[in-house]
């Protein structure tokens, strides 16, 4: 995924009301643009860290950009604008670089299924019947530890849909739980069971009943975002 133009950089000010972030730009104007994402954003910004943002030259638009790339209090990069995440991993699907996920031939999103009334991510068609993938974007780092986790805020949403995949996984039907880290310089990616102990429990059970749970690391730059390795799943 290229950035075109290429984003530009900043300091951050602050972020509030979870969708708003001042910041400093590179020549000292001072914007208010769009935070496009619902967490916590925990370990994932401080004050004066350098930042990337969208410009937009939309006149309907209220906010001039978009966030898109925030450093860490660790040193690391984050792509915390979660909208871009499944465009990434379907350019990554795409592209064949998802070993395990090779091979279909249509792809469809956002797709009504389940028993409590979700929408899934991507269902691909394969000669071998369909694959269900929900994806979940992955920003928690911690200091002095290459793994990852998710979530970084309670969502119940997202233990939803892990039931939702066991469901099918126990039906006969391909489930996969794809964990996008778009975070660099990690090594694997676990479940938060100190923030989540209930999303913990049913990613678990998930597994158990036979949804294959996958993750897969970003190289992140100003020019672009793609996934490029596997990362370990630990549970």
């Amino acid at each position: 995924m290229r950035f075109d133009p290429p984003l530009e950089e900043g300091r951050l000010l602050r972020r509030y009301k979870r969708f708003l972030a001042d910041i400093e730009t590179a020549s000292g104007e001072l914007l208010t643009i769009h935070c496009a994402n619902t967490g916590s954003m925990l370990n994932c910004m401080s004050a004066g860290a350098r930042v990337w943002f969208s410009r937009s030259n939309d006149p309907k638009r209220k906010l001039p950009g978009t966030w898109e790339i925030g450093e860490t209090p660790h040193g690391r990069l984050a792509m915390i604008n979660t909208g871009r995440a499944n465009a990434l991993v379907e350019e990554a699907l795409r592209a064949g670089v998802i070993a395990e996920l090779i091979g279909f031939s249509h792809l469809k999103r956002e797709v009504p299924y389940g028993q409590e009334r979700s929408r899934i991510d991507f269902r691909l068609d394969f000669p071998t019947g369909l694959a269900f993938v929900e994806v979940k974007s992955v920003t928690l780092g911690f200091a002095g530890n290459r793994v990852a986790a998710f979530p970084d805020s309670r969502t119940e949403r997202g233990s939803k849909h892990l039931r939702e995949l066991a469901n099918l996984a126990r039906a006969g039907t391909r489930a996969v739980q794809l964990y996008c880290v778009n975070l660099t310089d990690v090594d694997a990616v676990r479940p938060a069971e100190e923030i989540d102990p209930a999303y913990a429990a049913a990613l678990r059970e998930a597994a158990g009943a036979g949804v294959e749970v996958l993750a897969y690391g970003a190289a992140i730059s100003a020019q672009e975002v793609r996934l490029i390795k596997r990362l370990d799943v630990l549970l």
